[in-house]
């Protein structure tokens, strides 16, 4: 029997494990779905992970996963870097579709300073554009990814130069001096704006300035957040004038080691002509003015041999993982981007790492490692913003006889000695100029989470930059100056260096907790040490002859009488704060912000080193009060008001003190010689901005419709200007650096509107857009400062801008004319003996416009940008292209259409009539994107592209590009709205690839 029953229970055993096997297998239950972000994109990468289990699975590149659940009552949760981690209830379901919400959205966090709150608790007036936004193709800086993106900001990219300075203006334009750009912070090291590229050229008049920003490579950003108003900028204190661009870079997450990469290559062309006479039209006008010389007879197009189509190619990859709070991402990058204007061109090294690391078993302590380092090299054409009547590469160009040759018969190069006119060839021929751009930026910033509601922090950080630049110019060239005359063998060359050095020392004390029933405190208070330091030297020679090797490499083989060696070195400028800033929320429903930074520089007289900075910011979340909280069709409505002071430190170290320069003594054991720079000023104080600010900001119908309107004011006084003394410069009297009684005001209008149209799986599309309306005006400013200088022939020392109590910053102050006379001559009102306010620089109204279409696999983007209201003072058409040059020089083609033939001697003068409206509208940026998925098991989430920037431009002016803003400064004084010979805009074409693995 026993033997019986044992054979059973073997039998029945093995049987039975069997089913419960089956059973259990059978319980298992495949998952699957899509993973979307807010604009209901696919989200390729998310991580999908069964929770309380080892078990999970990653998005693919149309945001499907698939992953199996060993219940149907099991739980998933959902995460990707930037983006709220969700848990999901399985409950029985087999197909999940799940939505991730962005951190930075409406109820998501924004960076703010030292900190970090939720956009519910905002009372300042903030923007933040995150990489999704960004505007797309090879763009070397960071402040190119948001153009037209942000209510109140005005991006103009200086000229079409690869590298170039651009323009950033926050709510209007305010200063006199220094350069009024915005304070740039990266991941929590402030920038000082400078740029290590040196200035000097090849003796030809001064280079445009490259992009301080030009060390961030594009692809490393995560977001980049725009604070405009004294509420959130106040804590930034004497830099925050101008406004503050915090900008971060794209950190790693825990989880599988990943690899994205990106590559894209395109082609560019001149996007927009200067309208001048063909080798024809130059015959006929010749004819017409009965002039028999002149006529060469050939036809040349002088623009089209200096440009050219021109190459890029951009490539990065980033390697990024993590686990157990333990992340880390390292990038590298390489952009080869040519120039349209021949031998001119734009190649950037980059590499970056960040490390994330938490230690103890607490988790309490942790570590952020941050480093950027980068080279870029240009070579730069001879294109100068001050070139006088031989002009530069461009205006060479433009006023070149189209009816002659730039070579002689026997092919070599057509060079008119004893001339003052430029073969453009040649002028390139002879030209080298090449810089080179260092830069390292690392910080270390250790934390010690000492409560779950208290954080001490400190940042150590160096920021290094060098920069090197050989220029010169052979003397085979017909310039003054370089080319042989009698001893003097010609040629010059230039070699020069400059180093910057900022180091920031932070510490601070963050505080977020519930204090009180209903009332939650964000509190930071800080202290924070920075130092300045500035080197340069720069090298210049003449005489070299025909030396046959670079001229830079040779400065020994000229005379020493033709040698200059300067070098300088900036007073260090020291920078000590203190801060604090506490944000108080009561029942989500009553916020206040209080801000507070005394600054202690050394930059300031001995009676005023310290200033203080303090705002006050409430807002009202009206939607939830009890009588809104069941309104379905509306979920945001708060109330923002604002007051604070920011100031500006944005001038010379050590213009308080009195500084001398030395001088060479006329020979041995002679005293040496002192010049003057600036006298002393012991009472030499902040410059003070007051902003005052009003908003709304709305989300209707699911927030599917969402915006803000914000009213600014904006009073900048004890403006900063060095004031030049009353009689002849003598050693120790020549600058003054002062505080004038003038006042600056900004006020205006800005709005934003986003709609989320369409919202379906297969098919979505959003449409943004803003506009501001800005008004600037000076106010009880004693005197007129005068700016905005001309170039070129008969323009010397003419300036056509002024600084005057009344009018607009900068407002174009010169003869009015009234066309031309019956004898061909110009008339002006009082016959050009007064001067009348006759043109406005700043934009009445700014713009931008976006929208994203998807469909399928298939997405759209473009991106518009465009301002209303503004002057352009064209400075070539004024001195290049003159009338007068017929017979030798080519002319503008509008000349010819007048109604009254203009007479050839019809002198060259600044007036009104060089003045055009500047308005216009720009598709800046447009991206056709597929999206092919997974290719096997090692390339996935890959997608192709298809970018173009600067398309199109809507525009009534004239010259090449209505985007433009050549510095005609005088004396440190900036200047605004002028157009001259500046490097032509591109027209570019990309196309582009980028997957993980």
């Amino acid at each position: 029997m026993k033997q019986k029953l044992c054979r059973l229970m073997k039998l029945v055993l093995p049987s039975l494990l069997l089913v419960i096997l089956s059973i259990t297998a059978f319980a298992q239950t495949v998952i699957k779905g899509t993973i979307l972000d807010n604009d209901k994109l696919p989200m390729a990468g998310a991580t999908i992970q069964v929770a309380g289990t080892s078990t999970r699975t990653q998005s693919d590149a149309e945001g499907k996963f698939q992953i199996t659940v060993p219940s149907t009552t099991s739980k998933l949760i959902v995460s990707f870097v930037g983006f709220e981690t969700q848990t999901v209830n399985v409950n029985n379901q087999t197909l999940i579709n799940i939505t991730l919400a962005s951190l930075n959205n409406l109820e998501g966090v924004v960076v703010v300073g030292y900190g970090s709150v939720k956009k519910s608790d905002l009372t300042g007036a903030a923007a933040t554009v995150s990489a999704k936004d960004f505007n797309k193709g090879p763009l070397t800086a960071p402040d190119q990814l948001i153009q037209g993106k942000v209510a109140g900001v005005q991006m103009i990219n200086n000229s079409g130069q690869p590298g170039g300075a651009s323009t950033v203006r926050i709510r209007g334009n305010s200063a006199i001096t220094g350069t009024g750009q915005p304070l740039y912070v990266v991941d929590g090291v402030a920038l000082d704006g400078r740029s290590a590229r040196p200035n000097t050229s090849a003796g030809i008049g001064t280079a445009p300035a490259g992009n301080p920003l030009n060390f961030i490579n594009p692809a490393d950003i995560e977001s980049m957040e725009i604070l405009k108003d004294a509420s959130a900028t106040a804590i930034y204190g004497s830099r925050a004038a101008y406004g503050v661009v915090l900008i971060t870079t794209k950190r790693g997450k825990s989880g599988d080691t990943r690899i994205d990469v990106n590559a894209s290559a395109g082609v560019s062309n001149i996007a927009k002509r200067v309208d001048v006479l063909t080798g024809e039209e130059y015959r006929a006008a010749l004819r017409k003015y009965s002039l028999t010389s002149g006529d060469f007879g050939t036809s040349v197009d002088a623009l089209d041999e200096i440009i050219r189509t021109a190459y890029n190619q951009n490539y990065s990859i980033g390697i990024s993982g993590g686990a157990n709070g333990n992340t880390f991402r390292a990038s590298m990058g390489y952009q080869d981007q040519q120039g349209i204007v021949k031998t001119t061109d734009f190649k950037k090294y980059s590499a970056a790492f960040n490390g994330n690391f938490k230690f103890l078993e607490s988790k309490n302590l942790g570590l952020d490692i941050n480093m950027i380092s980068n080279q870029y090299l240009e070579n730069i054409a001879p294109i100068t913003t001050d070139a006088g009547f031989t002009g530069s590469l461009i205006s060479q160009a433009l006023a070149w006889n189209p009816t002659q040759s730039f070579y002689n018969p026997d092919g070599s190069l057509f060079i008119d000695y004893g001339s003052t006119t430029i073969n453009p060839l040649a002028a390139l021929a002879a030209n080298s100029d090449k810089s080179k751009v260092s830069t390292i930026l690392g910080s270390i910033s250790p934390y010690y989470k000492i409560t779950p509601w208290l954080e001490y922090r400190m940042l150590a950080s160096v920021n290094y930059s060098t920069g090197i630049r050989r220029a010169s110019t052979r003397s085979t060239l017909n310039l003054q100056g370089i080319q042989p005359s009698g001893d003097f063998l010609g040629g010059y060359a230039s070699y020069s260096n400059t180093e910057l050095v900022t180091q920031q020392f932070t510490n601070t004390l963050n505080f977020n907790k519930e204090i009180a029933t209903k009332l939650n405190v964000n509190a930071v208070i800080g202290y924070e040490y920075s130092n300045f330091i500035n080197k340069s030297a720069v090298n210049t020679a003449t005489g070299f002859g025909n030396l046959p090797l670079d001229y830079t490499d040779a400065f020994e083989s000229t005379l020493k009488a033709n040698r200059t060696f300067v070098t300088s070195n900036d007073p260090t400028t020291e920078l000590q704060s203190y801060f604090a800033r506490g944000i108080f929320n009561y029942d989500n429903k009553y916020i206040l912000t209080a801000t507070v930074r005394a600054d202690g520089s050394t930059k300031f007289g001995a009676n005023n080193k310290y200033g203080y900075f303090p705002s006050f910011a409430a807002a009202w979340n009206i939607k939830q009060e009890s009588f809104l909280t069941n309104v379905e069709w509306l979920n945001t409505l708060k109330i923002r008001a604002g007051y604070g002071k920011t100031g500006n430190q944005d001038f010379p170290s050590g213009s308080s003190q009195q500084r001398f320069v030395y001088r060479t003594p006329g020979k041995a054991g002679d005293p040496i010689p002192q010049v003057g720079l600036n006298n002393q000023n012991d009472n030499l104080k902040w410059q003070e901005d007051k902003q005052t600010n009003i908003g709304l900001d709305f989300g209707l119908f699911g927030n599917k419709l969402t915006g803000s309107i914000d009213y600014f004011n904006k009073t900048t006084k004890d403006l900063l200007y060095p004031q030049t003394a009353f009689v002849p410069a003598e050693q120790g009297n020549v600058v003054t650096w002062q505080n004038l009684s003038g006042e600056i005001v900004n006020k205006g209008v800005e709005m934003s509107l986003n709609a989320n149209i369409i919202e379906k799986d297969n098919l979505s599309w959003s449409l943004g857009g803003n506009v501001t309306y800005i008004k600037n005006n000076v106010k009880n400013l004693d005197g007129i400062i005068k700016t905005g200088s001309l170039s070129g022939q008969g323009l010397s020392d003419v300036t056509t801008e002024v600084i005057q109590n009344g009018l607009p910053l900068f407002a174009m102050f010169t003869r009015q004319y009234n066309g031309l006379a019956a004898n061909g001559f110009s008339s002006y009102t009082d016959d050009g003996f007064t001067k009348y306010y006759v043109g406005n620089p700043n934009p009445k109204f700014i713009l931008g416009l976006s929208t994203n279409l998807r469909y399928k696999k298939f997405s759209f983007s473009a991106n518009f940008n465009g301002a209303f209201g503004q002057s352009i003072y064209n400075n070539t058409a004024n001195s290049v292209l003159a009338i007068s040059n017929l017979g030798s020089r080519n002319v503008s083609s509008g000349i010819l259409d007048l109604p009254i033939q203009e007479s050839l001697a019809n002198p060259i003068a600044a007036s009104s009539r060089y003045i055009e409206k500047g308005d216009y509208v720009k598709l800046a940026n447009a991206t056709l994107n597929y999206n092919i998925g997974n290719i096997g098991k090692v390339i996935k989430s890959l997608n192709i592209y298809v970018n173009g920037q600067n398309l199109f431009v809507i525009t009534n002016y004239t010259g090449f590009d209505p985007e433009v803003n050549v510095n005609k400064s005088v004396n440190g004084v900036p200047s605004a709205g002028i157009d001259y010979t500046a490097y032509p805009t591109a027209r570019t074409f990309n196309f582009g690839v980028n997957f993980s693995l």
